[in-house]
């Protein structure tokens, strides 16, 4: 069974940034740089088992290399990357780190190699709870553009601060393979989860101060991608990101959704409550102009899921209750001068949890979306992928096998109803 095969099935399911003295070194000020632009972030998440496929977050890593894969969504004559130790109990000791151009699978194109540096030490320390930008680094890139990320761990790590769902393949080897070029060394099975990097910034090879232009995709595993093709950054957030590509507006997309994400509960498995994330995963980062907020499904449907360690608490909730949890972030985010677009929740009849008590909830909270006035625009998500003839269930050519996630079409259909000129 393939690693999607395993997830797909899985029901819909942060960060301060504190300056930390590298090892050997003074902590880089990030004041003292040219303003940055994001063009790649994941919402991190507490380590922890998960039934579905197994992750390395819970052991964290002994003398191993770690290499990474994402794609980025803005053009930059520089970049730097974010490390994340938020949920970290200890302080983490990161013994060095490059960047490259992916070159496919756990290979990078050689003469892209670049040495990561913090304050101007080959390591870091990241303190417990904590984030560390790096230095600049001298490698041009452009937007959607696959970058690998390798973090090297002399000692042990503890347990480490992961994004669980990420797509994509991470890769890991004994012992010091920074430079590798080949992928050779990276014989053990991948994991299927992003550990420790939290983002990567680009300078604007022109007009460093355009100000805040970044979108963020905020929500549960419809932002997460769960039932895209693996691999193929086919996220509704990705497809959203081409759009503004071909369009000639390139704006990057920050996909922070967390699969089996709520937005009143927190759970084990699944992240923070969207309530208690908003502020660092979304406001903390000071080029967000717009978010996209896609919440409310887990809330419906996980009381009606079998409970077990990652879906708890899951109680019942009313439409008002989800509402309510709207409205919260619609305030905080124009406290904060952020435009708020809310999204439709898609049918998912079909789905073995689907009831009819979840779905009034689920029409109820569509309802008020798209008639309070109170985001500053709406994407309805559920009329785009609803069955024209069933509009209960999602249409077959966009719903993946479990009835309550997307394929690729389903996605693609999502990013292409978002209107551009309301971001």
């Amino acid at each position: 069974m393939t690693a999607k095969k395993l997830f797909v099935s899985v029901p819909l399911a942060a960060v301060l940034i504190t300056a930390a003295a590298p090892a050997g070194a003074t902590a880089t000020d990030s004041s003292a740089f040219p303003p940055w632009r994001s063009a790649w972030a994941t919402a991190p998440q507490a380590p922890t088992h998960t039934d579905w496929y197994p992750n390395w977050s819970e052991v964290g890593f002994d003398n191993q290399s770690v290499r990474q894969v994402i794609r980025v969504g803005a053009e930059g004559s520089e970049l730097r990357i974010r490390l994340s130790n938020v949920y970290g109990t200890a302080p983490l000791r990161l013994t060095g780190a490059t960047v490259a151009r992916s070159a496919g699978g756990a290979a990078v194109r050689a003469d892209s190699v670049r040495t990561v540096r913090f304050g101007g030490a080959d390591g870091a320390t990241v303190p417990a709870g904590g984030q560390l930008s790096s230095d600049a680094v001298a490698l041009p890139v452009r937007a959607l553009e696959q970058l690998t990320v390798t973090l090297h761990f002399r000692g042990r790590t503890g347990a480490a601060t992961f994004h669980n769902f990420a797509d994509t393949l991470t890769y890991r080897a004994s012992g010091d393979h920074l430079r590798d070029a080949a992928g050779e060394a990276f014989t053990e099975p991948p994991s299927l989860s992003w550990y420790y990097l939290a983002g990567v910034d680009v300078k604007p090879p022109e007009s460093p101060g355009r100000g805040r232009d970044a979108v963020v995709a905020f929500g549960d595993s419809l932002t997460d991608g769960v039932g895209s093709t693996f691999g193929a950054d086919r996220r509704y957030p990705d497809a959203l990101a081409d759009r503004l590509v071909a369009d000639g507006r390139t704006r990057p997309v920050l996909n922070l959704g967390i699969g089996g994400n709520k937005v009143l509960n927190d759970s084990p498995c699944f992240g923070e409550s969207a309530l208690s994330r908003f502020r660092r995963d979304v406001l903390g980062r000071p080029d967000v102009r717009t978010v996209i907020v896609l919440q409310g499904t887990n809330d419906i449907v996980l009381p009606d899921n079998p409970q077990d360690r990652c879906t708890v608490p899951s109680p019942f909730v009313t439409s008002a209750e989800i509402v309510a949890g709207h409205q919260q972030l619609i305030r905080e985010a124009h406290a904060r001068g952020v435009k708020v677009v809310g999204a439709t929740l898609p049918p998912y009849q079909g789905y073995a949890y689907w009831t009819e008590r979840g779905d009034r909830v689920r029409n109820e909270v569509n309802h008020w979306i798209r008639t309070s006035g109170a985001y500053d625009g709406v994407v309805d998500f559920d009329r785009v992928v609803a069955d024209p003839v069933h509009p209960e269930r999602i249409a077959a050519e966009y719903v993946s096998t479990d009835l309550i996630h997307m394929k690729d079409a389903g996605y693609k259909a999502m990013a292409d109803a978002v209107d551009l000129n309301s971001l």
